[in-house]
């Protein structure tokens, strides 16, 4: 026996309640005779009559009965349901889980927060900071935030926060202890702080002026893959760092930091949020957006 549809059963609950195919047939906008046809062909899928029905009068059948008793109920329970989403679609709440390098939770993330939670105190914000690649749906996530580059196919992105550039930084004591590099090459003869990616390989830092481009495969005392202490060893004098100039805006202002190099590092793609598409998206994230356009621009 097949399972009857959802509108099979809501049509049989209004013609119990009117005692009449054509009250139930105008209340859900149909003609009498399609009505009909689907009462009738839920009671072949069934094998039990409903309803006995003569020129003059529609009864329920006791078949009829024992279903309405449960069905009805039921009916009502779905629409209770469908009714609570009413406070997903018009205020923003519940459980929005984002996925973003650590570097795009200083850059976008921390500066929209306080703002974000004053402004929609019913959404709580579920954030996993990764610097890896990260399949968003698999992983459950409402959205990521990633470089334009990175991101996968068959997603819809919105640009975040301003365009920015990496910055080769040393300590002042470092630079008059082993000289400033003026052109990329001169990285070969310096300390400097190697990146370690997700999955173990090692970052090669990058450059460019007009048409040349290079990778400069670096050296050092410290390989790590946190940018905080890539900066705190910079500025300790250890050697040299390659970070997001955003990151390091205080320690330059102050001149615990000296930047080198900065004709050689060009403008980084800008980071983008995303989450799959076509879909609806979710009012928490919708907000979410909306919110960060506000306090970073763009």
């Amino acid at each position: 026996m097949a399972s009857p549809s959802l509108p099979a059963l809501e049509a049989f609950v209004s013609v119990a309640r009117h005692r009449s195919f054509s009250m139930a047939a105008a209340e859900r906008g149909v003609s009498t005779s399609a009505l009909s046809h689907v009462i009738r062909s839920l009671e072949d899928g069934l094998g039990v009559r409903l309803f006995n029905r003569t020129s003059r009068s529609v009864r329920i059948t006791a078949a009829g009965e024992h279903l309405l008793a449960s069905v009805r109920p039921a009916l009502g329970d779905i629409a209770e349901a469908v009714d609570t989403l009413d406070k997903f679609r018009d205020r923003p709440s519940g459980l929005l889980r984002l996925n973003v390098p650590r570097v795009a939770l200083v850059l976008i993330v921390q500066p929209v927060l306080a703002r974000f939670h004053a402004t929609y105190p019913e959404v709580r914000l579920d954030v996993t900071s990764d610097d890896g690649l990260v399949d968003i749906v698999a992983g459950g996530y409402d959205a990521g935030i990633r470089r334009d580059r990175r991101l996968s196919p068959g997603m819809i992105a919105t640009p975040m926060g301003p365009a920015g550039r990496f910055a080769v930084v040393g300590s002042p004591d470092y630079l008059a202890r082993r000289g400033r590099p003026l052109v990329p090459q001169d990285l070969h003869s310096h300390a400097c702080i190697e990146r370690r990616y997700p999955g173990g390989a090692r970052y090669a830092w990058e450059f460019a002026r007009a048409e040349e481009m290079l990778e400069i495969e670096v050296t050092g005392p410290l390989i790590i893959d946190d940018s905080a202490l890539m900066i705190h060893a910079a500025t300790a004098g250890m050697a040299l760092a390659f970070v997001h100039e955003a990151l390091v805006a205080g320690p330059l202002a102050r001149g615990d930091l000296v930047r080198v190099l900065e004709d050689w590092c060009p403008v980084l793609p800008r980071f983008h949020l995303y989450y799959p598409g076509p879909r609806q998206v979710p009012a928490a994230l919708r907000a979410f957006i909306e919110n960060a356009r506000e306090v970073l621009g763009g």
